[in-house]
């Protein structure tokens, strides 16, 4: 009888493993198809909207709409890079894109925790969760923009230490691809198959609510069991363990996304207390910066720049918050906030990720674009008046 039930809760812990790997792997695969279908569609329009301001403010919006659409900071990360490297844009003027990015990949945490909005106790802790990590970022934002804007404190110190540190007259490949270990040569296969990159994207933004959905029910399952106790009290024992489960998984993953996204079930159905999850999410932070690695690969100064200031951004931003229990406190309580009024008010949610993520960057963008545009005539217009009066003083 015990032999029995030990085969059976074997065979369970053996499903339920296998199905958390089929929803994380679907996971992956459908944000690197909205990658690539994205990337097909058209690179030139990513060349242009990069361009188009200089507005450090703006800058940081289109970075955060960027990613919120792609689902991957990295990508835009790598989309910064190129851009850098052919000469188009400063380091110093992709700082906002890339911190905006950083802001941009905090959606997908945040989508997670609706998957439990019918149940007031546990969407309160799960969208909790999800923001956190949002205002983390906001936060070191709020910080480290106005230093780099007046002093130039991100890009100065990146650039002395690519010129200093890798500088060795390699040139980067201008491309645009951001190549995940595992999942690329799938999804690379995918699209040529389809062939039509509107459709693909279209199949990938359902894969992506599929696998969030899958994933959140067989992490929710999991969380259940009693073996995630132990688990937990392991990964999530002292802040620092936790931050560097959360920095080491995340760079095998290669995705921030997908870690932090893991977390909102479990502190949904509170096998892991928002304030032990906040280091995790510090530790995740860092781990994502793996694409300072890949892009040093390729020798560049300017793409090892804007891969360092990634990393710099998150670095400072858990150099500010890890060390001091009392500074920690803030985001987490925050969070908790927010998440009591959500709980209360399922609009507000949906408010904020429709305002901050799409409205906002939105209507900031396409202002400034109309500012841009009207500058640009009567820029070309006092050329003309001013050509119109040398041609007269030549004449006379």
């Amino acid at each position: 009888m015990a032999e029995t039930l030990a085969k059976k809760t074997s065979s369970k812990r053996l499903f339920m493993g296998m199905q958390i790997f089929i929803a994380l792997v679907l996971f992956m695969v459908s944000i690197d198809l909205l990658t690539v279908s994205l990337l097909h569609l058209n690179n030139e329009v990513a060349n242009k909207i990069f361009m188009a301001t200089n507005n450090p403010f703006v800058g940081l919006f289109i970075g955060l709409l960027m990613t919120a659409l792609i689902q991957s900071s990295s990508t835009v990360t790598a989309m910064v890079v190129a851009v850098v490297a052919a000469g188009n844009l400063s380091i110093m003027q992709a700082v906002p894109l890339v911190m905006g990015a950083n802001i941009g990949t905090t959606i997908t945490s945040t989508l997670v925790s609706f998957t439990f909005i019918m149940k007031k106790g546990e969407f309160r802790k799960a969208i909790s969760a999800g923001v956190l990590h949002d205002i983390f970022n906001i936060i070191t934002v709020i910080i480290l923009l106005p230093l780099e804007y007046y002093f130039g404190f991100l890009s100065k110190i990146a650039s002395t230490v690519s010129i200093n540190v890798f500088s060795d007259g390699h040139i980067l490949h201008n491309r645009f691809s951001y190549n995940v270990i595992f999942t690329r040569p799938l999804t690379n296969f995918l699209v040529d198959m389809i062939n039509i990159p509107v459709i693909s994207l279209i199949i990938s933004v359902l894969l992506i609510f599929l696998s969030i959905k899958l994933l959140s029910s067989s992490v929710y399952k999991t969380f259940l069991s009693k073996d995630f106790k132990q688990v937990s009290k392991h990964v999530f024992k002292n802040p620092y363990r936790g931050f560097l489960y959360g920095m080491f998984f995340t760079a095998a993953v290669q995705s921030s996304t997908v870690t932090t996204s893991l977390l909102v079930p479990a502190v949904a159905t509170k096998k892991v207390g928002l304030g032990k999850s906040f280091p995790f999410i510090l530790g995740a932070n860092i781990g994502t910066t793996i694409t300072a690695a890949i892009a040093a690969m390729f020798k560049n100064e300017a793409a090892i720049a804007i891969a360092l200031v990634h990393f710099l951004i998150n670095f400072f931003g858990t150099l500010i918050f890890l060390p001091f229990p009392a500074l920690r406190n803030i985001p987490v309580k925050m969070a908790i906030y927010f998440g009591r009024q959500a709980a209360q008010r399922k609009i507000i949610g949906i408010a904020y990720i429709l305002m901050a993520f799409f409205v906002i960057p939105f209507l900031l963008i396409y202002f400034n674009k109309e500012d841009d545009v009207r500058n640009l005539e009567f820029n070309d217009h006092e050329k003309v008046i001013q050509v119109e009066k040398n041609s007269e003083n030549s004449f006379d």
